[in-house]
């Protein structure tokens, strides 16, 4: 069932899962569409070690397809100018899921993103959020939920320099991972290739490398992930 609902998600945000082959380039209404955070996501892949799904604008399909198979990393590098965002760049993210979250101790708590607590950067996820407070009473670290459709939430985490090197992150990820796993989705955890210290928050939480990439175009303003 948890399967089903990894395979549902990637359906459902991409048009198309699994791919048929090295690249399937899918348009899908879906880029021209509000994400999770109202913004349009105008290119969106994820890849496995069996082939990469690409999601395009629907007018672009052609014209991405037109560039022919080429290594994932050249194909990014062209994209932006193909669907007509030249001032915005390529990125490969790695992307993970858990279907068994660690079975660390919970340590937040679930606020509205409104909550004066909650920092700028928490307040576009929308709905709840989870925070740990300092013995202040100030946000310390935090999670939001990129909640992209009902099979699917991407699970991303912010801790203040002082609440750092202590495991609370990991713990914060754990928990909402559960959370979104009784809410009947899958949670999904992306990060830069190089930022071994998300890489080893997303391992302690019980998100394994299975080898799988997303990717995507960025402003210059904008996080990593879609």
């Amino acid at each position: 069932m948890l399967d089903q609902r990894l395979h549902h998600h990637l359906v459902t945000w991409l048009g198309q899962w699994p791919a048929g082959g090295p690249l399937d380039v899918v348009g899908s209404d879906r880029r021209i569409q509000p994400g999770w955070d109202g913004e349009t996501h105008p290119v969106v892949g994820v890849g496995s070690p069996f082939g990469v799904v690409l999601s395009v604008p629907p007018a672009r399909a052609d014209a991405v397809r037109a560039l022919g198979r080429r290594p994932i990393a050249a194909l990014l590098a062209e994209l932006p100018a193909v669907v007509e965002l030249p001032a915005w760049s390529g990125y490969r993210a790695v992307f993970r899921h858990t279907l068994d979250p660690a079975p660390l101790p919970d340590l937040g708590e679930w606020v509205d993103a409104a909550d004066p607590v909650v920092p700028a950067w928490l307040r576009p996820f929308g709905g709840e959020v989870l925070v740990l407070r300092d013995p202040d009473g100030g946000y310390l670290a935090g999670v939001g939920v990129k909640r992209h459709d009902g099979y699917g939430h991407e699970i991303a985490v912010g801790t203040e320099p002082a609440g750092r090197g202590r495991g609370l992150a990991r713990r914060l990820v754990a928990q909402a991972a559960r959370r979104v796993l009784d809410e009947g989705a899958v949670p999904t955890y992306l990060h830069d290739p190089q930022n071994v210290a998300s890489a080893r928050v997303a391992e302690a939480a019980g998100f394994a490398d299975r080898g799988w990439s997303a990717y995507g175009l960025e402003k210059a303003d904008q996080p990593v992930t879609p």
